[in-house]
């Protein structure tokens, strides 16, 4: 039995952010995911195996492998694949590359959450950080909100030059205070682990999107952010014990457990009361993303075939 191989540029060309979204909250209707996540290490070089199954739309298994040493030698750091396997036989679907499935599960989880709970009116999208992930969140959130205006801020100037440079019509922040303050939809993704979005700085009716951190130890927003948001997360399963974002100010009693609304299994729930609250959205990740993506682009790959 052959199965297809689908590569970055190939099967990119046939993805639409708004309707990966769509995918995205179908696939939460079905029944709960069953997920797990394994790590092997060989110092200084680590396999991460991320596994989903999802009833009614099959398993998938994202590789990972993380060799720090590889850009000395001209290499990516990071190299990997999903395979896909059919929920009727177990069998294997597809095999899709890894940097596609990570960008657009990545920028369409929180593109998803940003449609739900940002104001519709929203003009003012800022995008903190300025890496592969930024990059992704300029396109995914151009295609999100039409007409708004992008700008992004990075702690390294040139490095939101550059990427400006190369997307038409972005435009780059000298400060990030009054970046933040002027802002309808702030976006993050670094890898800092002390918070660079201060409470104070947030306004009536913005939305607040992290994405970055992903460890116990790193966080993108201070206490005062939580404390001023309406919180919801797309996982419950992958943030709140997990992130320092949420587990740190949940253990400190800074926010308390039903302070987190909803994740992404209640998307009814990821409504705005009104113009002037403060959403935040914590950008957790999971293998049940992964599969969700993974399968929203072979279903693409077959229909263009």
């Amino acid at each position: 039995m052959t199965f297809p191989f689908i590569p970055f540029a190939e099967g990119e060309a046939l993805l639409d952010w708004l309707e990966l979204t769509q995918a995205l909250a179908d696939a939460h209707d079905l029944p709960k995911a069953e997920i797990g996540d394994t790590f092997l290490y060989r110092d200084p070089d680590t396999m991460l195996t991320r596994s989903a199954w999802i009833d009614g739309l099959g398993m998938a298994v994202k590789t990972a492998n993380i060799f720090p040493r590889n850009p000395q030698m001209g290499e990516p750091m990071i190299h990997g694949a999903v395979c896909v396997y059919s929920d009727h036989d177990g069998s294997l679907s597809a095999l899709v590359d890894f940097h596609l499935v990570t960008k657009w599960k990545t920028a369409g989880d929180s593109l998803l959450a940003a449609r739900r709970l940002a104001r519709p009116d929203s003009r003012e999208i800022l995008i903190v950080g300025a890496g592969t992930v930024g990059r992704s969140l300029v396109e995914a959130f151009g295609a999100g909100f039409p007409g708004a205006r992008i700008t992004v801020w990075n702690r390294t100037r040139a490095k939101a030059e550059a990427l400006a440079a190369e997307l038409p019509g972005v435009t780059v922040a000298d400060d990030l205070e009054p970046a933040v303050r002027g802002a309808d939809i702030i976006v993050t993704a670094t890898m800092s682990s002390d918070p660079v979005i201060r409470g104070e700085w947030l306004q009536p009716g913005q939305h607040l999107n992290l994405i970055g951190a992903y460890r116990p130890d790193m966080r993108e927003a201070d206490d005062e952010a939580l404390r001023r948001s309406r919180i919801f997360v797309d996982s419950f399963d992958t943030t709140l014990d997990h992130v320092g974002e949420l587990k740190t100010p949940l253990a400190e009693g800074v926010i308390a457990r039903g302070d987190v609304i909803a994740d992404f299994y209640d998307l009814d729930a990821f409504t705005r009361r009104d113009d002037d609250e403060i959403t935040l959205f914590k950008n957790g990740g999971g293998a049940h993303l992964d599969l969700m993506t993974s399968r929203y682009i072979l279903d693409k790959w077959q229909a263009a075939r």
